[in-house]
């Protein structure tokens, strides 16, 4: 329904893709005060219907895409869009953020979001322009690589003067196609990664979505926006972070600061340093592969890289591709992570998840669990093992599952390392306590992003004590409200990077940075006061220019206390809908490995304190010990009253 707010396009559609029939969803501008866009609305439909007893793949499952006021406003880094669903990887809720072009011509084509329901009778791939909807059969793209299927589609869109028809298109590739638990959702070259949302569109027999149209984005004070973008843009662009560091290096930056701080995983997070890390580190890759930057639409950023792969110029990886497809498995050869990194995109595969299942079975084969010829460091054949796994052919057939799975049937469930069925990112938190709370408690599972990325202030911007427990359950809690946020804005979480202002990431060994590490610990009482009384923190920050961007772009008051309340309502939302399916505190745990084994034999710390930090986070978050939203907190979010609680 159309809103009095700007930013919105004020129409949701559903579409039943067993029916055909297409409907308008009501989204009310309550539920955009309360859910903004985004994950935390994809939540708010999902808690509407999901009662705890659907399955992933089923027709009750619901594949919810969706976009933030922000996307398509201008703003730096905000054509970002949102896809949630029932994993079939963990049973529980997943998002998926992805950033280029298919959220922007979503709003261009009329809508704010799309539900989609059912399943299709055969493949199909769905047109969507100016909001009309159009079913075309995809038997002709059914099992192409995401590459081809997306040049296919620019073919069939193309007009009667030779032109194709500016649009954002999301598909999915074999992968997807035959269910591998850990498939995802490709857009152009961006990658709406983890948690199996690319198996559920598969399962529903959907093989792409395109969008496009000429409606404009409202924007409730144009003139104030303009000027307050200039000034964003030039604050990204001054920082040493998002104006130096990614732009220059991109995310694989980050390498020789994590093996620096011994958090760089490394033979299955066994280690926390990699001997041979410079050979795969973001220096490396810019010096030796890099052709040109690229980023996102508005982005002034740019942390992609192109690279060239058999002549072929295509994207380069990421950090999480470059740590566990390097150190994770021992491999020191860049340019056959530069290979793989594209492969599995083509397959439409998550590279973390992929890795991590392949450096379990290696280990577990070297631990004589398991014979399946998978070695650390031998990796002639994982090209042919990533195309067994998209096909689901052989022992690809059983990787597809990932490594929880895997361990439930042959062992080693202390060196599965996943969160609540999904892979851990490339961090090793036994020297980053804080990021392994936010491991454990991410709604999604194993996820550095939605579980807060403390490691910011754990050695990656600033150098708090790395593995103390004291302070980091609070932070963590801030941190998770704060990116839940943005995802929900349609904005780029890299923007949250100059949040730190920028001389303390020039001057890391100034008496104030210094100053600041050793007070942070102890900084837990100020943030629970801003979490319980949001209205003392009635201000804008003048290095986060976020809620001055939202106020501009919708119209609503957005104060920095606001601001996180409301992450943290879609944070708590996202947390009820999962204990439908069964999530407690025992489901906030990590493997063994993490939590109990040492990374230093020497140094006592050297692991997660997983349980201290769990108590103290779930009475800040207004939980229960068995870390359950009281009712008293979902009151106060003002979520009881738009779900179904049954006790």
């Amino acid at each position: 329904m159309a809103s009095k707010y700007g930013g919105y396009m004020g129409k949701v559609l559903k579409i039943d893709l067993t029916s055909r029939q297409v409907s308008e969803y009501p989204f009310s501008d309550e539920d955009r005060e309360l859910y903004i866009g985004g994950k935390t609305m994809a939540a708010k439909i999902l808690g509407d219907h999901m009662t705890g007893k659907e399955k992933a793949f089923s027709e009750d499952n619901l594949l919810v895409v969706t976009t933030g006021p922000m996307t398509g406003s201008g703003a730096p880094s905000s054509s970002r869009f949102n896809i949630s669903t029932l994993s079939p990887q963990t049973g529980y809720i997943t998002s998926s953020n992805c950033g280029g072009h298919f959220g922007y011509y979503l709003k261009k084509a009329g809508l704010d979001a799309l539900i989609l329901t059912g399943r299709c009778d055969k493949p199909t791939w769905i047109e969507i322009q100016n909001e009309k909807v159009i079913f075309h059969d995809a038997g002709d793209i059914w099992g192409m690589k995401t590459g081809e299927t997306q040049k296919a589609l620019d073919d069939k869109l193309r007009m009667k003067n030779g032109r194709v028809r500016k649009n954002g298109k999301i598909c999915i590739g074999p992968a997807g196609e035959n269910l591998v638990l850990y498939s995802c959702i490709v857009s152009n070259e961006r990658v709406s990664g983890r948690g199996g949302t690319g198996a559920v569109m598969g399962w529903m027999r959907l093989k792409a979505v395109c969008a496009s149209g000429n409606k404009e984005v409202p924007v409730h004070d144009k003139e104030k926006m303009v000027k307050h973008t200039r000034k964003w843009f030039r604050y990204l662009r001054e920082h040493p972070l998002t104006g130096n560091q990614l732009p220059r290096l991109g995310t694989a930056g980050l390498v020789s600061a994590m093996q620096m701080k011994h958090i760089l995983s490394t033979k299955n997070y066994t280690y926390g340093q990699f001997d041979e890390f410079e050979k795969v580190s973001g220096e490396e890759l810019a010096e030796k592969y890099n052709i040109v930057n690229k980023g996102c639409l508005t982005c002034p950023i740019r942390c992609a890289r192109t690279v060239e792969v058999n002549g072929q110029q295509v994207k380069g990886p990421e950090l999480e591709t470059l740590v566990l497809l390097g150190g994770g498995i021992l491999n020191d050869n860049l340019e056959s992570i530069l290979k793989w990194n594209y492969e599995l995109d083509e397959l439409g595969m998550d590279t973390i998840s992929c890795a991590n299942t392949i450096s379990y079975a290696m280990e577990a084969n070297e631990k004589g669990l398991w014979d399946n010829g998978l070695k650390f460091s031998e990796t002639a054949e994982l090209s042919q093992i990533f195309e067994d796994i998209a096909f689901r052919r052989g022992i690809g057939d059983e990787l597809a599952l990932g490594s929880k799975r895997l361990s439930e049937k042959y062992g080693g469930k202390e060196f599965a390392i996943h969160a609540k069925g999904m892979e851990l990112a490339a961090y090793e938190p036994r020297r980053a306590a804080g990021l392994g709370l936010g491991y454990a408690t991410s709604n999604r599972g194993g996820c550095h992003l939605n579980g807060g990325y403390l490691v910011i202030l754990e050695g990656l911007g600033l150098s708090m004590n790395q593995t103390t427990y004291h302070g980091k359950a609070d932070l963590t809690m801030l941190f998770q409200d704060l990116m839940e946020m943005i995802s929900a804005a349609g904005q780029c979480l890299f923007t949250s990077y100059a949040f730190f202002p920028a001389p303390l990431m020039k001057h890391p060994n100034a008496w104030y940075t210094r100053l600041i590490n050793k007070v942070l610990p102890y900084s837990g009482a100020v943030v629970r006061i801003i979490n319980k009384y949001p209205e003392i923190a009635c201000f804008h920050l003048p290095v986060f220019h976020h809620t001055k961007g939202f106020e501009y772009t919708t119209g609503m008051k957005m104060t920095f206390g606001n601001y996180i309340r409301c992450g943290e309502r879609g944070y708590n939302l996202e947390r009820e809908i999962n204990r439908r399916f069964g999530v407690n505190a025992n489901k906030d745990a990590l493997p063994k490995r993490l939590t109990q084994s040492l990374q230093d034999p020497d140094d006592p710390d050297s692991r997660v304190p997983l349980e201290k930090m769990k108590k103290v986070y779930y009475h800040a978050r207004g939980w229960n010990r068995d870390g359950l939203p009281t009712e008293r907190t979902l009151r106060k979010l003002k979520i009881l009253q738009d779900t179904r609680r049954s006790e």
